[in-house]
């Protein structure tokens, strides 16, 4: 194994652990209100989840922004704007955060009327994001400090944070809704509970960890308006990024719910599948995000475009490794996930489209990593609307045929798309 797939390795296994963290706090959520004697508590904290998900989604530009720039910024050697970057982040998630607060009952009912959800849910819901919205500035502070740690070339430190997090989170819950009797209120404040926690571990660390670089943070200038206006021009395409995938993954879920239940069921637990893949190969795109900004800020080409096949040689052994495991034992792999006989025989006609999510993924995936860490951002927002609009124009010329085999073939070549779109952009206008 040569140095670059060790340093690779080095920054993706602690992203891959922290990653598959995450959905370990959900099912502990809803096991907790499973025990609370009816079903509508288990909805309101699906719905509540569901809110906050999508929100924190859109403003991962937070992370991602300040990942790429502080990355080639510690290429650079240039530690005053790397300090810099650390404040100018934490300032604007705090607006966001400030903006969030204020704006908490408008978000509340607009999400309400796209989800619909029944009145006793919406009730609950309502409790649970009247609580869950004041851990905003917690959340977006962590974005802000996880992409710097990130930028860094450290990934060890949002792992520990992620698990410390989801330990805190797990405990306050249990304590909050059986110690205290609190229920819904309990899970939100355990939620909350965590965030802080993760915020006040995060600072410790990078005290403890770059103490050095505090002689550098009194020289920069946080309000810079140049290095202001790359900040906001590297988000905001990262932004309008996500506002597509954001546009196609609800669309996905709408549309499988029109089907009926029974598509629905099959839908969510075939996304499974996908959301599994990505959680591994999340951890390579960070790796090359980090590893690949460094190396273009310093304009070290060797490394960078070695790093570049690495990534890409990791990537596919990932997907290719997904692949024959969906194979092999997919189908049991859904049995674990629901005992109703009739949603895994209804899975099956459509579970070869699943299998080919990690293949026609990975090529985005990757390409997304380097493209933040050389702050490519128009690129990804580019390849992300041309992939958009090819997903709605091919479903909705074929939705009436093939009905959900149109959906899944669709999401497959958004997929696939957006991959081809960033290739060609890359050897076309971006390679150096």
């Amino acid at each position: 194994m040569n140095i670059r797939d060790r340093q690779i390795l080095r920054l993706a296994i602690p992203s891959i652990v922290s990653n598959i963290t995450v959905p370990l706090l959900g099912l502990v959520d809803v096991a907790i209100m499973g025990h609370m004697g009816s079903a509508a508590y288990i909805g309101a904290i699906s719905v509540g989840a569901m809110i906050f998900n999508i929100l924190y989604w859109i403003f991962g530009f937070l992370r991602m922004g300040t990942s790429g720039l502080t990355s080639q910024a510690l290429g650079r050697r240039d530690l005053t704007e790397v300090t810099s970057l650390l404040k100018r982040s934490v300032l604007v998630g705090w607006a966001v955060a400030a903006s969030i607060i204020v704006l908490q009952i408008p978000i509340r009912q607009l999400a309400f009327a796209i989800i619909a959800p029944e009145e006793p849910i919406r009730q609950l819901a309502t409790v649970y994001f009247g609580i869950c919205v004041w851990g905003a500035p917690a959340m977006l502070t962590l974005y802000g400090l996880t992409g710097w740690f990130i930028g860094m070339q450290n990934t060890r430190l949002p792992m520990v944070i992620s698990i410390t997090q989801n330990v805190v989170n797990i405990a306050a819950s249990i304590f909050f809704v059986f110690g205290l009797g609190m229920k819904v209120r309990g899970v939100a404040w355990g939620t909350v509970v965590a965030q802080y926690a993760g915020v006040a571990l995060a600072v410790t660390l990078l005290v403890v960890h770059y103490s050095r670089l505090q002689k550098y943070a009194k020289g920069g200038r946080i309000m810079d308006m140049g290095r202001l206006l790359d900040f906001f021009k590297v988000n905001s395409d990262i932004f309008l990024r996500t506002l597509c995938l954001v546009a196609v993954n609800l669309y996905f879920l709408a549309a499988g719910a029109r089907q009926g239940t029974v598509i629905l069921a099959v839908n969510t637990l075939l996304t499974q599948l996908y959301i599994l893949f990505s959680y591994f190969l999340d951890g390579f795109a960070f790796a090359g995000e980090a590893l690949c900004g460094k190396y273009y800020g310093a304009e070290n080409k060797d490394a960078f475009h070695m790093t570049v096949r690495r990534v890409f040689m990791w990537g596919f052994s990932v997907a290719l490794l997904f692949t024959l495991v969906y194979a092999v034992g997919g189908l049991q792999f859904l049995g674990l996930l629901t005992d109703e006989e009739e949603v895994v025989r209804a899975a099956q006609p459509f579970f070869p489209w699943a299998m080919a999510v990690p293949m026609a993924g990975v090529v985005a995936f990757v390409w997304d990593g380097v493209f933040i860490g050389i702050t490519a951002t128009k690129g990804m927002l580019l390849s992300s609307v041309v992939a958009t609009v090819a997903f709605f124009a091919l479903y909705s010329g074929s939705a009436g045929a093939w009905g959900n085999h149109a959906l899944w073939m669709a999401f497959v070549i958004y997929l696939a798309v957006r991959g081809i779109v960033q290739t060609a952009l890359y050897f076309g206008k971006l390679r150096w």
